[in-house]
């Protein structure tokens, strides 16, 4: 069994990659539908960045914790 740290950094994991996927749907959502959803393709792809960023940052902080706490 997973200690509690190691399946919190796994759900970051999870969100990140859930994150990257959504930048590839947005991708193809501006490529091959045209224009008519072309805003909700780059506002996809925006939002999907920054979301990246966000569970990076947090998933960073949060491994810098447990190591400190010694549980990683």
């Amino acid at each position: 069994m997973l200690k509690k740290a190691k399946f919190v950094m796994f759900i970051y994991a999870l969100a990140a990659i859930i994150s990257m996927m959504g930048i590839g749907v947005s991708v193809a959502i501006v490529g091959a539908t045209g224009d008519k959803y072309n805003l909700v393709g780059i506002l996809g792809i925006i939002f999907f960045i920054i979301a990246v960023c966000v569970v990076f940052m947090m998933g960073f902080i949060k491994k810098k914790k447990y190591q400190k706490q010694g549980l990683l």
